[in-house]
C-alpha cells in the first residue's frame, strides 16, 4: 500500500514540470502527508491540465457516507477496471498525484523501521490516481486514491506493494478523459524502474501524522 508521502517542491517548479494551471492558493512543503488530508492533484478538464486540491481517500459518487474514503486510500491495479468503487473513475476520471517521495515500513526485531523512497535524480514524480465527486445536498467533495502495484527490486526489500509511478511520456494518455482504451491504460500500471529509485531509513517520528517537520526526510544516520 501507500499510506504516507511527501511533496516539498515549490508550486512554480511543479507547474514547470507537470505543465498545469493552478488557482488554489499557497502550497507549503509537506513532509508527512497522510490519508484524509487534502493533496495536490493534476487533472485534465478537457482543455488543459488543472491543479486541484482533493481529499485523499476516494468517496465514490454513489456512497451513502463519505467515511468510506478512509478505506479507499489505495486501489489495486489488478482488477481496477472491474471493482465497483474504481471502474467508473478509471475510465474517465484519472489524475496525477504529485509527490517527491513516499514512506513504507519494514518489519524488524526492534519494530517497524520507516524508509523513504525517492527518485535518484531527486525530481518530483506523479502517482497514478483516480478521482470522483461525491454530493450530499449542498456539500460537494472531490476525492482521489493512489493506485498500487507489485513492488520493484528496490521497494520489495521493505514492502510487497508500491504506488504506481507514471512515466512522463504517459501523462497525456493517462489524463485524457476521452481516452478509454482500458487494456492500454492498465498496461501503464506497472512497477517503476528500480534502477531509477533509491531508498533510505528515516526517523520513527514519521510514524505519527501529527509530525510535519523537515527533519523527517533526512536519512536516519544524519541525526
Amino acid at each position: 500500500m501507500c499510506g504516507r508521502f511527501t511533496l516539498t517542491e515549490t508550486i512554480n517548479n511543479l507547474q514547470r514540470v507537470f505543465e498545469f494551471e493552478y488557482f488554489g492558493g499557497e502550497i507549503v512543503p509537506r513532509y508527512n502527508i497522510a490519508p484524509s488530508q487534502n493533496i495536490l492533484t493534476v487533472m485534465n478538464n478537457g482543455k488543459q491540465r488543472i491543479g486541484r486540491q482533493m481529499k485523499w481517500g476516494l468517496v465514490p459518487f454513489w456512497a451513502k457516507d463519505e467515511k468510506i474514503g478512509y478505506k479507499m486510500i489505495n486501489a489495486r491495479a489488478e482488477g481496477i477496471d472491474s471493482k465497483p468503487s474504481f471502474k467508473t473513475p478509471f475510465k474517465r476520471k484519472r489524475c496525477l498525484i504529485l509527490a517527491d517521495g513516499f514512506y513504507e515500513w519494514k518489519k524488524t526485531e526492534e519494530g517497524k523501521q520507516p524508509y523513504r523512497f525517492i527518485l535518484k535524480n531527486e525530481k518530483p514524480f506523479a502517482f497514478a490516481g483516480v478521482w470522483d465527486t461525491w454530493n450530499n445536498g449542498d456539500h460537494s467533495l472531490m476525492s482521489c486514491t493512489i493506485i498500487t502495484t507489485e513492488p520493484n527490486e528496490v521497494t520489495e526489500e521493505v514492502h510487497d506493494r508500491m504506488p504506481v509511478i507514471l512515466n512522463e511520456g504517459d501523462y497525456n494518455d493517462w489524463l485524457n478523459p476521452n481516452f478509454t482504451d482500458v487494456e492500454y491504460l492498465k498496461s501503464l500500471l506497472v512497477p517503476f524502474s528500480a534502477d531509477k529509485m533509491d531508498m533510505y531509513p528515516v526517523s520513527i517520528k514519521v510514524n505519527s501524522p501529527k509530525n510535519e517537520l523537515a527533519e523527517l526526510i533526512s536519512p536516519l544516520n544524519s541525526f
